[in-house]
């Protein structure tokens, strides 16, 4: 799912005006589905039953180890983003209470102080500086280590292993040997809390649910939380500073309006997508989608750049408008799999970027946007690293 700077590959639009659903070679060799309309990926990621989140027995990735049964099933066990209801609802249910919108309100003082702190640091550092290395990343990676009660000192280790897990270019091997030592690493965190736990997420589930959960399951839910909740908002922090670096005018409203700061972040959130497609589901019966047949067993891809890019979705798709705000755009998926952490990355957003900028109101590129560097072949679109000056 390769980009252009910040915009989908024109192929995908080339689908979406044609068929809508094409079969399509992915990373690791195999034919999938993909699928590009705003209205059709809704219908897949509503519907769990013709489109399962889950796995057959047996099923592979081409290039992947032998991996036993038990095994597998050890390694999908409490990933929410790999089951499907009732299974995923009553895991879900648990994790609930910590990522209501009041829950999140309670962290926001904490939050503030966070985002201050990195920008403390990178003004008595000085211009340039590496905005992905000293902003976009940390504050996310904070968040979640105080959230998940994993120690600060681990980051530079589950950030090096989660970037290179989430790289399509790496082998699949050595990826799922990153997946293994994450689980290890999981695994020592939650026994700690099994003997001590603490006021965090896993010291929560421990003390409400450590009799229905096993050891899998919260190594499991600990590890895609850690994964998805430092992975995604890091991008987003490092793309959308760049995008609104490059929309002066928009730049400014976020800076100087508070009211323009929740709009422009939805709006960011569709016009970036950063996470290239949902989960992939495999048909469970013969569907069909656009008028295109799908049989069963197939592998079906959502391109969700390309459906929050859908004219069918919102007007002028191709710009960039903060002032529209973008309800119902999918960058944070749709269905029983709508992002669980979605009111922490909102939160975390709307504090981070006009902080951000009236911190540093010259805030520019230090070097050409030629020489800007992507993460082109990654599940999650982001930027490698990003010089700004002030």
């Amino acid at each position: 799912m390769r980009r252009i700077a910040f915009d989908p590959v024109p192929e995908l639009r080339e689908i979406r005006e044609s068929t809508g659903v094409r079969t399509v070679t992915n990373s690791f060799g195999m034919t999938v589905y993909l699928v590009t309309r705003y209205d059709d990926i809704k219908e897949v990621l509503s519907d769990h039953q013709r489109f399962s989140n889950g796995r057959p027995p047996g099923f592979v990735l081409p290039g992947a180890p032998p991996v036993s049964a038990e095994e597998q099933a050890s390694t999908r066990s409490g990933n929410l983003l790999g089951l499907d209801p009732p299974e995923h609802q009553q895991l879900r249910r648990m994790l609930t209470p910590e990522f209501t919108i009041r829950r999140m309100k309670r962290l926001e003082p904490r939050i503030a102080e966070i985002v201050d702190q990195q920008l403390d640091a990178m003004e008595q550092a000085g211009p340039p500086a590496d905005l992905v290395e000293h902003f976009a990343l940390p504050i996310p990676s904070l968040v979640i280590c105080e959230l998940l009660g994993v120690p600060y000192d681990d980051r530079d280790d589950f950030q090096r292993r989660s970037a290179r897990q989430l790289d399509l270019s790496l082998p699949i091997a050595e990826r799922m040997e990153l997946q293994r030592q994450g689980r290890e690493y999981m695994a020592c965190l939650v026994a700690r809390s099994r003997l001590d736990p603490g006021d965090d997420i896993l010291g929560m589930l421990v003390r409400d649910h450590g009799a229905e959960l096993t050891d899998d399951q919260l190594i499991g839910v600990a590890g895609l939380l850690l994964l998805a909740g430092h992975e995604t908002t890091s991008n987003m922090l490092g793309l959308g500073t760049l995008a609104l670096l490059r929309h002066p005018d928009q730049l400014t409203a976020v800076r100087d309006d508070p009211d323009a700061v929740a709009p422009a972040v939805e709006e960011l959130l569709r016009w970036l997508s950063i996470v290239q497609t949902a989960i992939p589901r495999i048909t469970t019966t013969d569907v069909e989608i656009a008028g295109v047949p799908i049989p069963a067993g197939q592998l079906v891809f959502a391109s969700l750049p390309s459906g929050n890019r859908d004219p069918g979705f919102i007007e002028s798709a191709e710009v960039l408008d903060i002032h529209r705000g973008a309800i119902g755009h999918l960058a944070f998926g749709h269905g029983v799999h709508h992002c669980l952490g979605a009111p922490l990355a909102r939160m975390e957003m709307r504090i981070a970027f006009p902080a951000l900028l009236r911190r540093f109101p010259n805030l520019a590129l230090a070097e050409d946007f030629a020489d800007v560097a992507f993460r082109s072949f990654h599940f999650i679109y982001g930027l490698k690293a990003l010089e700004v000056s002030w």
